[in-house]
């Protein structure tokens, strides 16, 4: 199993279907699960896709349209029923307290694990750890909501022949690439940069100056297409995108893998997003999502 992935357990928009649950996505990165937008039925899919509950220790709302949010009741119960040793934080835009108090507290329940209420007061940095920095950019949509990124830190890679050509071997690259310089030898004489992998997740929005702020250089970038181009009226009338919007903003701004979801059940059949994505003028990694898909992250570049 790749340590870091994208678990698929729904991709329907308002209304699900009889092949899709509403929305619900885990990203494994490494030690860390975060679980975006879980709608209804969320706890079912997670069965069905193999997440438990003790693989979750972020929750990550865009907003509080119900096929985003109704899931967290029994989410949130499901942690303290199987009682996760760890802490889970909850990201959510603040301007919907009340509506995460009221499912947080949906119905009585034993609460054993600890929840850290973290509300999105605004754009930027929500939490910065050694192994990625998670920020937040506002988008455009009838209520508040959020995109999330997730950014590794930019590293680099040791060069073996070198090293070898500078006779450093053994502990000596340890403290060369801690110290960035080992007697007349700097880091730079025998290594590479290593970009560090990004993550976007854009939901429900137009097209705004945060679709394209998350977007920027990710090496995946989950975002909805609920409707397709011939219907760009209507996305612009209740605040989503197009699947050609979505391809061209992947497109533009350098995205390796696209991952289309959030479809509108009007229409039947998946492969009409793909095309308009590819008319767009995305040339990159392409995958229209279905429930219960595992997506691996690309490898670094």
């Amino acid at each position: 199993m790749s340590a870091r992935e994208l678990v698929v357990l729904g991709t329907a928009s308002q209304v699900p279907t009889r092949h899709r649950n509403h929305n619900g996505y885990v990203l494994r990165w490494d030690t860390e699960g975060l679980l975006f937008d879980p709608g209804e039925g969320t706890q079912r899919q997670m069965l069905l896709a193999g997440v438990s509950a003790h693989d979750l220790t972020r929750i990550c709302v865009t907003h509080f349209h119900g096929d985003h949010a109704l899931g967290l009741a029994g989410v949130f119960q499901r942690i303290s029923l199987d009682r996760v040793p760890h802490p889970i934080t909850a990201h959510y835009p603040a301007g919907g307290q009340e509506f995460y108090d009221r499912l947080r507290q949906a119905t009585p329940y034993r609460a054993t694990t600890e929840v850290l209420e973290r509300p999105v007061t605004g754009e930027g940095v929500l939490v910065e750890t050694p192994e990625f920095t998670l920020s937040a950019c506002r988008l455009s949509h009838p209520v508040e909501a959020f995109g999330y990124r997730l950014a590794e830190p930019d590293g680099r890679r040791m060069l073996p022949d070198r090293l070898a050509a500078h006779g450093i071997a053994g502990p000596d690259v340890g403290q060369l690439a801690r110290e960035g310089r080992l007697g007349n030898v700097s880091l730079a004489d025998v290594s590479v940069e290593r970009p560090g992998q990004r993550f976007a997740f854009v939901m429900d929005t137009r097209l705004c100056d945060g679709v394209w702020a998350l977007a920027q250089g990710c090496d995946m970038l989950v975002i909805e297409s609920t409707f397709l181009d011939r219907d760009a009226a209507l996305a612009t009338e209740f605040g989503h995108l197009t699947a050609g919007q979505a391809g061209r903003v992947a497109a533009e701004s350098g995205v390796r893998h696209l991952v289309l979801t959030h479809f509108s059940q009007r229409y039947p059949e998946p492969e009409p997003f793909a095309h308009q994505a590819r008319e767009a003028g995305f040339g990159g990694e392409l995958t229209v999502a279905e429930d219960l898909m595992r997506i691996p992250v690309p490898r670094r570049r």
